[in-house]
């Protein structure tokens, strides 16, 4: 479907990737992962044709669509919420009017044996087959699911595009593209707008329904691991093919690097070895040659390259709190609207000194509303105490607004970093993207998203013993959200979390506010014990609840996606399930295995009970002693499925 060959790209000196080739088949969807500036969203652009490289090419089969999602789009306002989605199916529309005025002059004329007439025929025939196939009959109905599939409301159908933020018309512009059904799909983040509930939808829309072949980009985890069974990443200017879902490349990544290093070490040791020599004998006349040869040897070494140190594995931890009362946040029959719009409704909720919950719902569910009334940044009616002691470090999706622009990237954390942290601030600014000479950039020149990772890790870094995140990961990759997550796991303090991410709520959280219809309620257990209990699939669609990824384990709340070297015990829990995990994938991979043995060998047998139905093969031992054989063979293929099905089945009861 889409051929990559010998592609590169150059920005400045150093090419920012060269020599990259691979194939993605029909239907593969494929993620494309690597570091922060990498080139992912510029491969994207150059695969759909908006940007040319600096060699190679890209090629696909005649008439093959493609339909691109940016990350940052430009949206005309225009018109209603039905009548921009209608756009996705112009062309059905023009065929549909052109179908219209063919039928209407085939009705008038009369010289049906005429040439003319016999084209027009074969036009509407034509026309005809193509709706069909267009699905003509059904692209009302469609755009009404997806559009409720993403999130929106009848209601929303008739109301202006100018109404709806930047975060709902790009949901707008992510149906329109899924409702074209492109044969190719080049999603970039696309789940950065989107709820627990239209992420679900989307996720299935890609395994269920889409015939697309998808390339995308994310840093939700969960969602590229639910999607994806390949992974491509670009890394030290190449990209490396794992044809594995992105769980699976984690772990053969780190094996790859090790693989890495070793080659590293040995050539910077031969590389020291042949200097050391050169400059031991450059002035003997009698190894004059040996130098010479030396040396051209040395030219002629390729360096090797190292992939970014893991800064993932940096653990971030915060100064001890000060400790707050027993109750932080007590909510009673609180209550706010906005004119007749009712925002939440008889709102009670106690939380507790430790705990670490979580707020979902889907967007203008009240998420952010309540955590403004505990802010007592807006005004509200009912009983809202916060507790002795508290002392909040609240971080809002717009604090990165409240900076100080004339300070640079460095200067900022060190204002606020204390203790030990002193030392290691720039290992913490590389953990969070910084690393290098980024670290020496001023605020003010930093994007939107930098400035929100930098906001976060000076919030980090503050002594407060209650920690309110709204949207948090927006911003930051896979490996700077482990960070975050193992700090918050190790935070000794209170935290509400306000997200839509499950695997960075999966294991942090030990209970879950769900928000919907003005109504809070709460849920004990963690995010998946809610999706699987309690999330409802969008209106109009069935879909099974939201469940971990294959082969994942739900991390007990308090456990550590990274490991902990305090000695709390974390690290070994979180070992025993990664063991665990690996027994489990051991085993259902045994369990497939004999399946197929199974099939192959009960196939073979058919084949041969026929052969023996005939008369010429009634008498032939050859086929009888064939037969024995595979049933032999088949038996003890039953006693091995048998045996790995009841030792899964034990394992997954643990």
């Amino acid at each position: 479907m889409i051929s990559v060959e010998n592609l590169k790209v150059e920005f400045s000196v150093e090419p920012l990737f060269e020599g990259v080739n691979f194939v993605v088949n029909d239907k593969e969807r494929v993620c494309l992962v690597g570091k922060n500036g990498a080139g992912k969203s510029t491969m994207l652009k150059i695969i759909a044709g908006l940007q040319q490289p600096t060699a190679g090419h890209v090629t696909m089969p005649q008439g093959c669509t493609v339909g691109y999602l940016p990350q940052v789009m430009k949206l005309s306002d225009s018109c209603t919420l039905i009548e921009e989605t209608e756009k996705a199916f112009s062309s059905l529309r023009q065929k549909e009017q052109r179908l219209e005025r063919i039928n209407g002059e085939l009705a008038e004329r009369t010289d049906y044996e005429s040439e003319a007439y016999a084209r027009l025929i074969e036009q509407s025939t034509t026309l005809q087959e193509q709706l069909l196939m267009g699905g003509s009959q059904s692209w009302r109905a469609d755009m009404e699911r997806t559009l409720m599939g993403l999130g929106f409301e009848r209601i929303d159908f008739q109301r202006p595009t100018s109404e709806f933020s930047g975060g709902w018309r790009m949901r707008i512009e992510l149906a329109k593209i899924l409702l074209q059904r492109p044969d190719v799909l080049l999603l970039d983040e696309p789940t950065n707008h989107l709820d627990i509930d239209s992420i679900g939808w989307l996720e299935n829309f890609l395994i269920k329904e889409s015939k697309s072949s998808v390339v995308l980009v994310s840093h939700d985890r969960a969602f590229i691991n639910n999607v994806c069974s390949r992974t491509l990443e670009i890394s030290c200017g190449q990209l490396i093919d794992y044809k594995v879902c992105y769980d699976e490349f984690v772990k053969l990544r780190a094996e790859r690097r090790e693989q890495q290093l070793r080659a590293y070490e040995n050539q910077q040791k031969e590389i020291a070895d042949t200097r050391a020599f050169i400059e031991r004998f450059r002035y003997q006349a009698t190894k004059a040659v040996q130098v010479q040869s030396r040396i051209k040897q040395l030219e002629k070494i390729v360096p090797i390259k190292v992939d970014e140190v893991d800064t993932a594995t940096l653990h971030l931890r915060f100064n001890e709190p000060m400790r707050s009362g027993d109750f932080p946040v007590i909510c009673n029959e609180v209550n706010k609207a906005y004119g007749q719009h009712r925002v939440l409704s008889h709102v009670n909720l106690t939380i507790r000194r430790g705990e670490k919950v979580a707020f979902v719902g889907r967007n203008g569910e009240g998420k952010s509303t309540l955590v403004k009334c505990i802010m007592n940044e807006i005004p509200y009616d009912g009983f809202l105490k916060i507790g002795h002691n508290v002392q909040i470090g609240y971080y809002a999706q717009n604090q990165a607004q409240l900076l100080d622009e004339s300070l640079s990237v460095y200067d900022t954390i060190d204002r606020v970093a204390t203790g030990d942290v002193r030392l290691k601030i720039r290992e913490l600014l590389g953990a969070f993207m910084f690393g290098g000479e980024a670290g020496d950039k001023k605020v003010k020149v930093l994007s939107g998203g930098e400035r929100s990772r930098l906001a976060m890790l000076k919030l980090l870094l503050q002594p407060v013993n209650f920690l309110i995140l709204d949207e948090p990961t927006n911003h930051l990759d896979m490996r700077t959200k482990d960070v975050l997550k193992e700090a918050l796991l190790n935070f000794k303090g209170t935290v509400i979390v306000v997200s839509h991410d499950r695997d960075f709520l999966d294991g942090l959280v030990s209970r879950v506010y769900a928000f919907g219809g003005g109504r809070v309620r709460e849920h004990l257990g963690g995010i998946y014990d809610y999706l699987g209990r309690h999330a409802s699939p969008p209106k109009g669609e069935r879909r099974p609840p939201l469940t971990p990824p294959k082969g994942e384990r739900t991390l007990a709340p308090g456990t550590s996606p990274l490991g902990d070297e305090g000695g709390l015990g974390a690290s070994e829990l979180y070992k025993q399930q990664k063991e665990l995990k690996k027994h489990v994938n051991k085993l259902e991979k045994q369990v497939k295995e004999a399946e197929q043995h199974i099939g192959e060998l009960e196939a073979a047998i058919k084949m041969i009970e026929s052969h023996m139905s005939t008369i010429e093969g009634a008498g032939d031992m050859t086929l009888i002693e064939k037969h024995m054989a595979f049933s032999r063979q088949l038996d003890q293929a039953m006693d091995e499925w048998t045996t790995a099905s009841e030792e899964l089945e034990k394992v997954r009861k643990l």
